[in-house]
């Protein structure tokens, strides 16, 4: 099992050597995730999920993405002033956390080990103290005056790396979670706290926050490569892969050539996002071959096309297992951007992510901000089969609006180079972003630059210049880039892992 964490990832493993299958092993993994590194992801945050069985053609998905509260009005937000969703410091941005509501979902019909037991290792750990990551401090450095007494605990505690840091509400609130299920928390001590904001009411909270949904999948690389249905952006991921499939990429990929055909697939993919994901959209008609062969006739060998597209930023954490059996997790989890909201239930401190940015504040848009609806969302795990519909790999990132770019170029070498996923994961990468580094790429009249991350390929940055990207190069191993973990099921069984070592403490596990 992969983790961005190598605590989470032992949590995960611990659950196999017990007995339990890959979701018990997920979730043990993510709850860890969930105490040790609140700058990705937590309680307060969302969950996708797609689980693949050992003899099923096509993986399941989950979507545990949460939905806006009752006091969510888009005609409110523009009186107020806003012309986007508030970013940070504003409770209407806070959708209702769907993570509980995921892990319980998977729980219910996957799960063999006791709840109870999948959350031990993560309550320890938030009641006895867990060793501060470099990112975590690196993260509480970025908070503003305003956030800074919210985080006290934390910051008080991560004052270096490997400090001792314990979270006493964290720990009780997943005590509650493991004797009361969803009511522990939802019900609970942070239901309690999530309504004093004002924005959310019982009936919110009453809501169960995940569905199992049908997952989108298309032929790529003599593989079929699943994600999950809007709300999210998977279908980038998607559309992309069959494009760069179809513009004759060379054999090498550490030509500069590579990059910029996998960077026009990916634009060609993802550069109307704003004006076509949301909650409703219909992900067939997103990577409809018609639709797709328009966007694939736009790419220019010579050129760069000059697009908005999505942007690098974002906090979040993916997992992965696959078990002694062949089943199979694909799992992301996240606050939205980091630390979320910058707002913190006052209780038990679990900080609050800001997912509600995904929606428009334009009157008449299909993902206007309303009350009781998913915002678009940029989570988005990904998971390969083979034609028998046996496992073939399971992979994804952390990332924001990039998590499609990134997942393109593992996938890319997994499937159409047959790397390794240590070579896949490790290699460097390319990714565009707009002037602020946010998710403000998607408006920003320039359109994208392209960073070239350190130690990719030297020739990269002049000839993406030369064919009229706008690029620059950014220091070796940048966590901007993702955090991206694979597992492939090679032939005659056997497993190959890696997680990123731009998340510095992440970790592949195995169990035997």
């Amino acid at each position: 099992m992969c983790a961005a964490d190598h605590l989470a990832a032992q949590a995960g493993a611990g659950a196999l050597t017990r007995g339990g299958n890959a979701v018990d092993a997920a979730i043990a993994t993510n709850a860890v995730m969930a105490v040790v590194a609140p700058h990705l992801c937590g309680l307060g945050g969302d969950l996708f999920a797609l689980v693949h069985h050992d003899g099923d053609f096509a993986p399941v998905a989950l979507n545990a993405a949460g939905r806006a509260g009752s006091g969510v009005d888009a005609g409110a937000l523009r009186a107020d002033g806003h012309c986007e969703m508030p970013f940070r410091h504003d409770a209407r941005t806070v959708t209702v956390p769907g993570c509980v509501d995921g892990w319980a979902s998977l729980h219910e019909r996957f799960a063999t080990l006791p709840l109870e037991d999948l959350l031990q290792p993560a309550i320890a750990l938030a009641e006895g103290g867990f060793p501060a990551s470099p990112l975590l401090i690196a993260a509480l450095s970025q908070l503003d005056e305003e956030a800074r007494p919210r985080f006290a605990e934390l910051i008080e505690q991560a004052v270096r790396p490997g400090a001792r840091v314990r979270r006493s509400g964290v720990g009780r609130t997943l005590r509650a979670i493991a004797r009361s299920g969803r009511d522990g928390f939802y019900r609970g001590e942070f239901g309690d706290g999530l309504r004093s904001f004002g924005v959310h009411t019982d009936d919110d909270l009453a809501r169960v926050q995940a569905d199992w949904v049908g997952a989108l999948g298309i032929d790529t690389w003599g593989r079929r490569t699943w994600t999950m249905p809007p709300s999210s952006q998977g279908y980038a991921i998607l559309a992309a892969a069959w494009m760069a499939e179809r513009v004759d990429l060379p054999a090498d990929p550490d030509s500069p050539q590579w990059a910029h055909l996998l960077i026009e697939a990916a634009a060609a993919a993802a550069h109307d996002r704003p004006s076509v994901l949301h909650a409703g959209a219909d992900g067939a008609a997103l990577i409809a071959e018609e639709r797709l062969a328009r966007r694939l006739a736009e790419i220019r060998r010579d050129a760069a096309t000059r697009r908005a597209v999505s942007s690098l930023d974002g906090d979040t954490t993916y997992l992965c297992v696959v078990d002694r059996d062949g089943t199979g997790v694909s799992l992301i989890q996240s606050n939205a951007s980091g630390f979320g909201s910058w707002l913190v239930e006052p209780a038990t401190g679990i900080n609050l992510h800001n997912r509600g940015l995904g929606f428009s504040l334009e009157v008449g848009h299909p993902a206007e901000a309303r009350a009781g609806t998913r915002p678009p969302h940029t989570l988005c795990p990904a998971l390969v089969t083979r034609s028998d519909g046996s496992l073939h790999a399971v992979l994804g990132t952390m990332g924001g609006d990039a998590q499609p770019q990134i997942v393109l170029q593992v996938l890319t070498r997994l499937l159409a180079h047959d790397q390794s996923p240590a070579i896949a994961v490790g290699s460097g990468r390319w990714g565009l972003f707009g002037p602020t580094g946010g998710f403000d790429t998607w408006t920003a009249p320039g359109g994208p630059v392209v960073a070239v991350e350190g130690h990719a390929p030297a020739g990269w940055e002049g000839e993406l210049a030369r064919l009229g990207h706008r690029s620059h190069r950014t220091p070796p191993w940048d966590g901007g880039f993702g955090h991206a973990h694979a597992i492939v099921v090679e032939d005659g069984g056997m497993l190959a892992g890696a997680a990123d070592p731009r998340a510095r403490v992440g970790a592949a596990v195995g169990v035997w």
